[in-house]
Order: C-alpha cells, then sequence, then structure tokens
C-alpha cells in the first residue's frame, strides 16, 4: 500500500482497518479519514468498544460461539432443542443461521474447514469435541459447510468420524429468487441432484 504524508499512527491505523474483510487500501483510508474527522462521534466510541469487547468476550467451552459467558447465552436457552446439533465451519455461519431465524437446536462451530493445501487436519479443528458431544444423546447432526471444495471435503470427512449418528446435510441449488441464467455450473449441478418430487 502507498504511504500518505502523515504520521506513523495514521499509517497503522490504516494498515490495520486495511486487514478487514471487504476493506482494501482505499476504502481503510477512507474509513481512516471518517475516524479521524469525527473522533468524538465514532473514533472514541469505536475505540471504547473494541477494547470492552477484547476484555470480555469468550469463546464458548461447549459450542465455540462467541459471547460474553461461557457457557453462551445458545447454550444455555432452555427453549432451544438440545437433541439437535448443527455443525458450522464459522462463528460467521452459526450467526448468519440465527438472524435467519431457521433453527432451533444448538450448534457447533469447527473452526475453520479441512484444507490439505492449508495443512488444516481434522487434529487442528473441534471434531474431537463434537464427536464426545454426539455421543452424549444426539438425535440429529446437521452439517451446514460452506458449498467450497474444503467444505465438501469436512462434511463427508464428519460423515465418517460420526457414523451410526443421524447425520444429514443442508441442501444445496438454486437459490430463492435466483434466475437460472446468473447460476454457475456448479450450483445447477448440485440443484439437479438434489431434486425432489412434487
Amino acid at each position: 500500500m502507498a504511504s500518505i504524508s502523515a504520521g506513523p499512527e495514521i499509517e497503522r491505523l490504516i494498515q490495520l482497518l486495511a486487514k478487514l474483510p471487504g476493506l482494501g487500501p482505499r476504502s481503510a483510508r477512507r474509513a481512516a479519514l471518517t475516524l479521524l474527522k469525527k473522533r468524538d462521534q465514532l473514533l472514541d466510541p469505536l475505540a471504547s468498544a473494541m477494547r470492552d469487547a477484547a476484555r470480555a468476550i469468550k469463546t464458548c467451552e461447549t459450542c465455540g460461539n462467541l459471547d460474553t459467558a461461557s457457557p453462551c447465552a445458545i447454550c444455555r436457552d432452555p427453549r432451544r432443542d438440545g437433541h439437535v446439533l448443527c455443525v458450522v465451519e464459522d462463528v460467521a455461519d452459526l450467526w448468519a443461521l440465527e438472524r435467519a431465524g431457521v433453527f432451533r437446536g444448538r450448534y457447533h462451530v469447527l473452526g475453520g474447514a479441512l484444507s490439505a493445501l492449508d495443512g488444516v487436519t481434522p487434529e487442528r479443528l473441534n471434531v474431537a469435541s463434537l464427536i464426545e458431544r454426539v455421543k452424549s444423546g444426539i438425535d440429529e447432526v446437521i452439517l451446514a459447510m460452506n458449498a467450497t471444495v474444503e467444505g465438501q471435503t469436512t462434511a463427508h470427512y464428519l460423515m465418517d468420524a460420526l457414523a451410526g449418528a443421524k447425520v444429514t446435510r443442508l441442501a444445496h441449488g438454486v437459490p430463492v429468487g435466483g434466475e437460472l441464467d446468473y447460476l454457475d455450473e456448479g450450483t445447477l449441478n448440485a440443484a439437479f441432484k438434489a431434486r425432489r418430487s412434487l
């Protein structure tokens, strides 16, 4: 990233902002400038919120979610079905499912997906704790892996590792509101393979 005529503190702020998903160098510069111009309304409250979050946020010892308590609010919620477990790759996936409001069971965050190229093996993921949880009275395990090569590899590995348990997967295919002309070949292939009777 090309340097601007600013002190090292501003440069550091821009470089750190550029590491956030969705922010490239130009967006990071604009965000930094906005924060600096609105120091009282944005920068100071943001810095305070980030300090508070860094101190308070914990990883749930049960499922791997992020919360201010462990076990997290989802694991403590007695209204959730404790016999159905949805396995996701990352906390972002868990949060997406919660936003959609489509699942009322419990979760298990793997912490990534298997990848031989990146050296991510089952031992580096929360697989052992998943197997232990499933042994403790889970009726169904739903694999909600991303539709990537790594996600599908992880799903196949987990199906083998959880042999004997009821394991289901999320459907793949045409999204709601999607037009066939705009879909890639992989999505169309998955849609044809997952077709069902009406």
